[in-house]
């Protein structure tokens, strides 16, 4: 069967009007993160592999499409992700311990689908990262944009989720201490958890107090935070410093139009987190609308450099399939041919001058098209617009 009119699966159109309501949106999101005062970065599609893998993840492995760079013979991949891109960025730039904030707007490509309730393989991504500010107060300023620019969206009410990379990985660095866990057997076990598959974790853990705390993990979740941490009493010092930071995380976060839950066992993302982590749910959408944590914002992992970093990232697409009554009104301006055609022009100048969207006939047959809500017809010698009903 010829495919040239068709698409590959999980790859889509956006058509009209839903195109130009997103693109409005996406507009719309943009001048946020600047009133903020983050920068706008555009990085290519496709670079240099090595360069997009940014951790051990085989997650972030697996859904980057790869080709063979014929000029360096090298090998390129489609990004499947922008942080990472970022990362680089900001090592080309950046002056040293300067604090950098960037945002993005752009597709990334899945060489699956990454979840059965969202099939598309050509999300769009919006986000902003913040380097070189290690206090914890970036990750709030961070939380705080995301949760204003998921309302600014339409979304009302939504439920925030924190958690904190560091409770997991205090435990594992205690169990592989003690000999419980093989190393080998870290990335099994992380997906467990992330499944909440206490049946799995305990497979993977020789017998211990240590493995009684990973193992409860998963079901660590609720809206009070010290009735929370009360569960890890005697876990590693890692874990309650972990949990410390969270307090001081929701005490400066603006909170008023959305709840909030913790998960301890929140661990999202392709795993290059290493503090606290964030999502934004609502019961209308399937998975999280918005995701984002700190991590280590630096290239040189060999040499032992840290970056402090923070950011978040949605799917612009998934909100904007919600998102009505902002594409506005389309003029339809008929065709005239002689004297009569040069004021119907300097009309037409003047309204898209105004912000106005005109649709100039191309014939004496062309018609409004159903995209045409008004129309400009001559009454007593003036040009005025009508709606088309």
């Amino acid at each position: 069967m010829k495919t040239r009119l068709h698409l590959p699966d999980g790859i889509e159109d956006l058509l009209q009007p839903a195109a130009w309501q997103f693109e409005q949106l996406r507009r719309s999101v943009l001048d946020l993160f600047a009133s903020w005062g983050f920068q706008y970065v555009e990085p290519p599609v496709v670079e240099y592999l090595d360069t997009l893998l940014v951790s051990s993840s085989t997650d972030l492995d697996l859904q980057t499409l790869k080709v063979l760079d014929q000029l360096s013979g090298k090998q390129l991949g489609v990004r499947a992700d922008i942080t990472s891109q970022v990362i680089r960025i900001d090592a080309q730039s950046h002056r040293e311990k300067d604090i950098e904030r960037y945002c993005y707007a752009g597709p990334v490509i899945y060489a699956a689908p990454a979840s059965a309730v969202n099939r598309t393989r050509l999300p769009f991504k919006v986000g902003v990262e913040i380097f070189g500010a290690e206090e914890i107060s970036a990750d709030a300023e961070v939380v705080n944009l995301m949760l204003e620019t998921v309302l600014m969206t339409g979304v009302s009410e939504p439920v925030l989720l924190l958690g904190h990379m560091g409770i997991y990985q205090a435990l594992v660095a205690a169990l592989v201490d003690q000999e419980d866990l093989a190393i080998e057997d870290e990335p099994r076990l992380f997906k467990s958890v992330q499944l909440k598959s206490q049946s799995d974790i305990e497979q993977l853990l020789k017998p211990s107090g240590l493995t009684d705390y990973m193992k409860t993990l998963p079901m660590v979740m609720g809206d009070d935070l010290n009735e929370l941490s009360l569960e890890m009493k005697g876990a590693p010092e890692g874990v309650h410093l972990a949990i410390q930071e969270l307090k001081e995380l929701t005490a400066l976060i603006d909170i008023s139009q959305a709840s909030l839950r913790f998960d301890l066992a929140e661990l999202h993302g392709y795993g290059y987190h290493n503090g606290p982590v964030y999502s934004v749910y609502h019961p209308k959408f399937g998975s999280a609308l918005a995701q984002g944590g700190r991590y280590n914002g630096t290239l040189d992992y060999e040499e032992g450099n840290t970056r402090p970093a923070t950011g978040f990232d949605m799917d612009l697409k998934v909100v904007s399939k919600d998102t009505r009554g902002i594409e506005g009104e389309v003029i339809f301006a008929p065709f005239l041919e002689g004297k009569d055609r040069e004021p119907l022009i300097d009309v037409v100048t003047e309204l898209r001058a105004d912000g106005k969207r005109v649709v100039c006939a191309l014939s004496a047959s062309e018609q409004p098209s159903n995209l045409c809500t008004h129309a400009l017809s001559l009454k007593d010698h003036q040009w005025v617009v009508s709606e088309i009903v």
